[in-house]
This record gives C-alpha cells, structure tokens and sequence, in this order.
C-alpha cells in the first residue's frame, strides 16, 4: 500500500465534510480551503499525469522543490500514491516540480512542471520553452486513480527512506507533536524534505487531523496579531513552528 492510500483511505471512509487543508498566503491576502475529497482528486489527477504521459513507476525519482501550499500537497500525495520516489535532486528525476518564477531549479530532470502556486490553481504562464505548466497537464485527467499493482513497503518513498519508513516516521512523529485524531493544526513550517514535509503534512494526516497551514510568500513569518487571527477563526488545537 502506498504513503497516499495508507494515510488517506482512513479519513475518506469516514465520510466527513471536514477541510483537510486550509491554506493561507498572507502576502497576497488569500485563504483557500480544501476538503479530505478535493486534495485526494489533486493526488489522483497527478498520480494518472505521472503515470500516463511520463511513465512513472514504483521507486522512479520525481523531484519536488516547491514552498507548503495546497498545490504542493495534491503533488506529493499523487507522486507517492503511484510509487514514485520524491526527491529534492532534479538532476536525474523523471519529473521536477518547481515554481513557475524558478524554473532553473528543475535542470538536469527529463521533464521540468512548473507550478503557479497561485491560490485557485490557475495555469503558469510565460513559461520557458520546455517546460510544461503543470496545472494544465494534471487538469484533464482523472479524479481516481487505481494502481497497476500494490506499492511494496520496500520501495523508496522520500529520499532514501521506503514507503514503510516514512510512514512510521509520520505516525511516531504525531504522536511526539501531541498531534490527535480530529485535531485542527496551526503550521508555519516549510516542507522541507525530508523532516519539514514530515512534520509539517504527513503527521496531520497520520493522525487524521486538520492542516491550517500558513506561508508568506515573501518569505517573512507572521505577525502576533496575524497568528492571533488565524488562531481564532481557524479554532486551532495544536501549533507547529510558531513559537
């Protein structure tokens, strides 16, 4: 069973309306909510690009090198949900995945997506020739996604740790965070990888909780009074990295 299936299929059988992720960029002002439903169809629509346009397949390295945003959520499930091996080395990868204003990151993989990370998923433009826009390659295919054959806990799941490691790692590190089923989870922390996408995504996740994730895109940490704000309409339980 891969990350995706064995982190999300618990909270999808339980039928609730509840956001998974709710993510605000205060740099720009905007708010953006997504249900359990809406980040597993992002997954599944990047699971069935990976896979049907650039062959990806069980332990094929796919570079990621993209901020904590929604977007970068449905692009690590969908990478994990078909087997894939996410990295932070382009060179090599089948796939980088980087930010549509840095697209020099993605040199040396055999594609280079460049992703808008803007608030409603609109398409990258202006975009270097050779580099696909992956909002518009991932939007014309599938809401589900049904793998060829079963992922093995064996295979190599993020940098050099297997699908049964980095799952372990995420449930232990939950419940180091004091991170519980139902919780509502206040973060600032960037996904780096491996630590920061473990802590700050796939604990939530693990525990079955609720991600409110903020991130500047100017690079600078929220204020008190913004943190106060975000505290209290979210009706957060449990903080990460802002202290």
């Amino acid at each position: 069973m891969s990350v995706t299936q064995a982190l999300l299929a618990p909270m999808l059988n339980t039928g609730s309306p509840r956001p998974l992720i709710t993510h605000y960029d205060d740099a720009t002002g905007a708010r953006v909510e997504l249900s359990r439903i809406t980040v597993a169809n992002w997954a599944a629509k990047t699971a069935n690009w990976l896979v049907d346009e650039l062959d990806v397949e069980p332990g094929t390295p796919v570079a990621v090198s993209l901020p904590a945003h929604w977007q970068t959520a449905g692009i690590l499930l969908g990478a994990w949900w078909c087997g894939a091996q996410v990295t932070d080395a382009a060179r090599g990868a089948e796939v980088a995945l980087v930010p549509a204003a840095a697209t020099g990151a993605g040199e040396g993989a055999r594609t280079v997506a460049a992703v808008s990370l803007d608030p409603l998923g609109a398409s990258a433009t202006d975009l270097p020739d050779g580099v696909v826009d992956y909002s518009s390659e991932v939007r014309v295919h599938g809401d589900e996604f049904t793998s060829l054959a079963p992922i093995p806990g064996s295979t190599p799941a993020l940098l050099r740790s297997t699908v049964d490691e980095v799952l372990a790692a995420a449930r232990d590190r939950a419940a180091e965070l004091g991170i519980g089923k139902n919780d509502r989870v206040l973060s600032t922390l960037e996904w780096s990888l491996p630590a920061g996408v473990v802590d700050g995504l796939l604990t939530v996740l693990a525990a079955e909780g609720s991600l409110v994730q903020l991130t500047n895109s100017t690079g600078t940490n929220p204020d008190r009074d913004t943190l106060d704000k975000r505290r209290s309409d979210e009706r957060t339980t449990v903080e990460l990295g802002t202290g």
